[in-house]
């Protein structure tokens, strides 16, 4: 049975905004056996809480479709370089995923990877954006370093191309939130898929990571789904 690693929400318009969402899914397809313990799949490990909520909000209510994938970062990181030694992973956080040690790479790649960004560069060719949303979730805390707080409610990663971040950090403050610049992680080490699809072609981006606490029910997923849509546009504005 073919399984398809990404869906789309809404239509795109030429001039507008687009959202991306690489762990949207804890989904593992037919065939593949993980054999982590239960649980796992509905962790950070396995899927980036509250994202695919947060996008789905927005294709519905702001008009900003999304492609999402629609399988778990433990079968295959769709966000890692092709050589990345975590595109899959063996562990994640601390927790075995004993179904990845000697999995065949090649295969998984070309079932997987290729299929996910070779639809999301036709997507993103057809569309024409404005501005991409690149949208994830963190965890207010790793299992394996509990001591270090991760106090932000949203951060704005970026590489090269870091006008737009600075721009929403700005808007996201004035909402009074506490925002992150470049953390808890730095876009300068991962930011595989707008390195891919938005610094190589001169598109204007926002990778956004919220705190997973913050859109982990339905009121905090529509919240940040509002916060998005209009740090979003005033982005554009100011890019204008």
């Amino acid at each position: 049975m073919t399984f398809t690693p990404y869906r789309t929400i809404g239509r795109p318009a030429p001039g507008g905004i687009v959202l991306v969402a690489d762990h949207a899914s804890n989904a593992v397809p037919p065939g593949i056996e993980l054999g982590v313990a239960p649980g796992v799949m509905d962790q950070h490990v396995a899927v980036d809480i509250g994202v695919e909520g947060v996008a789905e909000r927005l294709a519905a209510h702001h008009g900003i479709p999304a492609h999402l994938a629609t399988l778990s970062r433990l079968v295959i990181d769709l966000h890692r370089e092709e050589n990345h030694p975590g595109l899959i992973p063996e562990t994640s956080d601390g927790h075995l995923i004993p179904g990845n040690a000697g999995v065949d790479r090649g295969e998984r790649i070309a079932a997987f990877y290729h299929p996910y960004h070779d639809a999301l560069e036709q997507w993103l060719a057809d569309a024409a954006p404005r501005l991409i949303i690149s949208l994830h979730s963190f965890t207010p805390r790793l299992d394996t370093r509990p001591e270090e707080a991760r106090p932000w409610q949203v951060s704005l990663l970026y590489n090269q191309h870091a006008n737009p971040a600075f721009q929403a950090m700005k808007f996201f403050r004035e909402h009074g939130l506490i925002v992150g610049d470049n953390e808890p992680y730095s876009g300068r080490d991962l930011n595989a898929t707008m390195n891919r699809h938005a610094e190589t072609h001169g598109r204007d981006y926002l990778a956004i990571e919220v705190r997973n606490d913050q859109i982990a029910d339905a009121a905090g997923q529509a919240r940040w789904a509002d916060l998005i849509a209009d740090v979003a546009r005033r982005t554009v504005l100011a890019l204008a």
